[in-house]
């Protein structure tokens, strides 16, 4: 017994031992934060313009040429507007996907993916990427019944793109395929 009581105690004093260096004195410099400095009451900010929302003027992002650029004039711009999320791809006219965007990756989260706000910030995004690559004139294929619609092709005329037409591509079925069974509530 004598023998394993030893056998238990040995562990415990390495895992302090090897425990004992990681907790090292912080130096002082790095363990005191810098005082925070005393800021003026913030004065109202003036009401957003629509150029302020939309990312013109001063503020706006510079479409910086891509790496890779493909020289496209000309594009399609497919917007996917669905109640929970809207996609915007920008493509070449063979369907070559350039840059694209969505409510999501423009940050929003949840049941504001499904805004039209969150759509324009995606179109915008998207139109900026295909912009990189020379893009300066667009078709608009819209697709679903979200609320993003109208604002995305907004925003793409906003940024500069040149819209030469709107066109719906909403899937309709023809009685094609037996509905699901009616909900039981």
């Amino acid at each position: 017994m004598a023998k394993d009581a030893k056998k238990s105690e040995q562990p415990k004093e390495k895992i302090e031992k090897a425990a004992a260096p990681a907790a090292q004195p912080v130096p002082e410099a790095k363990a005191k934060a810098p005082a925070a400095e005393v800021k003026a009451p913030a004065t109202p900010a003036a009401p957003a313009t629509a150029a302020d929302v939309l990312g013109e003027g001063e503020a706006a992002k510079k479409v910086v040429k891509a790496k890779h650029s493909k020289n496209v004039i000309q594009g399609i711009a497919h917007i996917m507007a669905t109640f929970n999320n809207t996609i915007v791809s920008i493509t070449d006219a063979k369907g070559r996907v350039i840059g694209w965007s969505s409510a999501g990756r423009a940050g929003f989260k949840g049941s504001r993916k499904s805004t039209a706000y969150a759509a324009q910030l995606a179109a915008q995004d998207a139109a900026r990427q295909g912009m990189a690559h020379g893009l300066r004139e667009v078709e608009v294929w819209v697709k679903g019944p979200g609320t993003g619609r109208e604002s995305a092709i907004r925003a793409l005329q906003a940024v500069g793109l040149e819209i030469t037409l709107i066109k719906d591509v909403t899937p309709v079925p023809h009685n094609g395929c037996r509905p699901p069974k009616a909900r039981r509530v």
